[in-house]
């Protein structure tokens, strides 16, 4: 993928599948510490351990007819490419929360694309889920 709002919009759908109501996009960027957040939260079913543990690895997928699932597994190389950090966490009936950090002025960071285009064509092919984005910059 070769931006992050494809990456976004990879990971929603996944939240979707999972049988998410609501879904919320954060993006920060923190300019003086030069990184950019990404939080993804969802209601969906969650993941047990067992799926939690795995869940990052290219060879893992939930779709029936896939034996490999790329979408998190190239959203945690591309935050780690870039030095930065990714984390998921989950709870079964409950849902996900993901968390990944980039560093700006890293050579391998990918660029934002047109991640509001991305959001309009989530709400405008679910309009039954509760998209909530929200991007902020921290100067401190």
């Amino acid at each position: 993928m070769e931006d992050l709002s494809l990456h976004i919009l990879d990971i929603v759908e996944n939240s979707i599948r999972a049988g998410s109501s609501k879904v919320e996009v954060n993006l920060e960027e923190k300019k003086e510490e030069g990184i950019l957040l990404l939080n993804i939260n969802d209601n969906g079913s969650g993941m047990d351990m067992e799926t939690l543990n795995i869940v990052s690895s290219p060879f893992y997928s939930s779709k029936q007819s896939k034996n490999f699932g790329l979408g998190i597994s190239l959203l945690k190389q591309a935050a780690l490419e870039t030095e930065g950090s990714f984390e998921i966490n989950s709870k079964e009936g409950i849902g996900t929360e993901l968390k990944a950090e980039f560093k700006n002025e890293h050579p391998d960071m990918k660029p934002l694309g047109d991640i509001m285009l991305t959001i309009k064509m989530l709400r405008l092919s679910h309009p039954e889920i509760e998209f909530l984005y929200s991007n902020g910059s921290n100067s401190k």
